[in-house]
């Protein structure tokens, strides 16, 4: 072990060296990444277009370069799909991430590049290992295995010159076969594509190994975790690997499956660490166990612009770069990347919670919020409150979704909430209230509206039945990977397609 934790920290310290520049080069750093995009992409079809050979600065490259939609680029990458060479990105990419969002019924194929997968991705991974290891020095989870669930779709054939899948599932296909020797189950399971077998032949697989570490979405690992238990008849999951030590956690926020895993995991050694990574790219790591805001990651082949969300929706939004940000500001995320897009609207919000190093959070998507009266409520603003009703009536949350009611000819408007509970609280009013309350103190407008009923009345909730949305996610065929329940919506989209799911249950 000694050996083991000496050759660890002789690998990472160059690394952490490198990341402790961010502190002090950041501008430098990020005005590097541009430069270099630029010269591996002057000869594309895409750098021929807006002549990167002549942009001498971020403002010439802002100016010149639109902000773009998936949508957008769509044309140009469904040529790449098809096989064509020098597009977006220097040679041909072969690997797709299919899109597991459910902001649109539409997938996405997102270019993933040798380059995006060694020096973005990949990174990222090693990069997370040396920062709980600099965080944790006596740290055991590499003496034992990392359980993988894998992702929801196998690799396929796009055309005969492309493949998709999951982005998990491509760095799983992609890894270096030695990797196995510290991973279960083997790569046959873990890219399964029927959640439900997949996950009984993990738990076969798994269970007699010596598991220490897991990571990925938080709620379908709670799937996988909750079924280990049912197999083996446990208590809980120490009792099956006692050397569990890290959950490396992200796609979705972990506060509302906190008091779960205490309970399946009853330790107080057990560590959790959070990341921000997508299909478009590794943005940030949770390098400080006792803060919750993530450190941006600036060497990894991405160049960030922001825009605030003030901005959001004009027709030529102001962008700034990484150095003009302001800390408590809602900005919409911009990326310009090595896997060939190009000032990329991501949909992701988030907010700096310091400069010096750079540190973010995520608050939300720019499709999921309610704004149907002027409330403009985010899903930071929406999980502060639902975390604050959960500490004060005693109840878990498995998953939640919210809409507008709209108003009628002699009613007001108000919010209606779909939450599926794990513990319930013994009073739904009661939550109801709390949830309210802290919404008003967190969000000036919705305060506003709800002023003496004003615009919007006293929100509504529901219990939903057990399974409701796991049930709805199935049937979307959006079950395991990175789907994500959609948590807020403008519009009753999502709850007019949940309630029948739940009155079927309730019966």
């Amino acid at each position: 072990m000694a050996l083991l934790n000496s050759i660890i920290k002789w690998v990472n310290y160059k690394r952490i060296y490198q990341i402790e520049l961010y502190r002090n080069h950041a501008e430098e750093i990020q005005e590097e990444m541009l430069f270099n995009l630029l010269n591996e992409a002057k000869n594309t079809e895409w750098g021929k277009k807006y002549d990167y050979r002549s942009i001498k600065s971020v403002e010439q490259f802002a100016e010149r370069i639109p902000v773009s939609t998936y949508e957008q680029m769509e044309p140009h990458i469904s040529r790449m799909i098809d096989g064509e060479r020098n597009v977006l990105w220097p040679g041909e990419i072969k690997w797709f991430a299919k899109s597991s969002g459910t902001t649109n019924a539409k997938s996405k194929f997102i270019p993933v590049s040798r380059e995006s997968l060694e020096d973005c991705h990949f990174r990222g991974g090693k990069d997370v290992l040396a920062i709980y290891h600099r965080n944790y020095p006596e740290a055991k989870a590499l003496t034992g295995k990392s359980l993988t669930l894998g992702g929801s779709h196998r690799i396929s054939n796009l055309s005969n010159k492309s493949y998709y899948g999951d982005l998990s599932a491509i760095m799983i296909e992609n890894l270096p076969f030695w990797t196995d020797l510290n991973r279960t189950p083997p790569t046959e399971i873990a890219l399964i594509e029927e959640f439900e077998r997949k996950v009984d032949e993990i738990t076969k697989t798994s269970i007699h190994e010596n598991v220490t570490s897991f990571a990925g979405v938080p709620s379908w690992y709670l799937v996988l975790l909750r079924h280990v238990l049912d197999y083996t008849g446990k208590n809980n999951m120490l009792e099956v690997w006692p050397n569990l030590e890290v959950f490396i956690h992200g796609g979705i926020n972990f506060e509302p499956y906190r008091e779960q895993y205490r309970k399946l995991i009853p330790s107080d050694e057990m560590r959790y660490l959070e990341t921000y990574n997508a299909s478009e790219g590794f943005f940030a790591i949770q390098d400080d166990p006792s803060r919750d805001d993530l450190l941006l990651m600036l060497d990894y082949g991405i160049f960030y612009e922001f825009i605030p969300m003030s901005e959001y929706g004009k027709e030529n939004p102001k962008t700034i770069p990484l150095w003009d940000v302001e800390t408590g500001v809602n900005y919409a995320m911009v990326i310009s990347t090595n896997g060939g897009l190009w000032r990329y609207l991501i949909g992701d919000t988030v907010v700096f919670t310091s400069k010096n190093p750079y540190k973010i959070k995520i608050t939300g998507r720019t499709k999921h919020f309610i704004n149907a009266f002027g409330e403009e409520v985010i899903i930071d603003n929406a999980e502060k409150a639902l975390k604050q009703a959960c500490d004060e009536t005693g109840a878990t949350i498995r998953d939640y979704t919210a809409g507008p009611v709209f108003m009628g000819d002699n009613a007001k408007g108000a919010h209606e909430w779909l939450i599926e509970f794990d513990t319930p609280p013994a009073d739904l009013s009661r939550f109801t209230e709390i949830l309210d309350k802290t919404l008003q103190s967190v969000n000036s407008d919705y305060e506003a509206k709800r002023h003496k009923n004003t615009t919007l009345n006293s929100p509504k909730v529901i219990a939903a039945a057990q399974g409701t949305f796991y049930h709805w996610m199935k049937e979307k065929g959006k079950i395991g990977g990175q789907n994500k329940v959609p948590r807020l919506s403008n519009n009753r989209d999502y709850l007019e397609q949940l309630l029948p799911f739940h009155h079927e249950l309730s019966r």
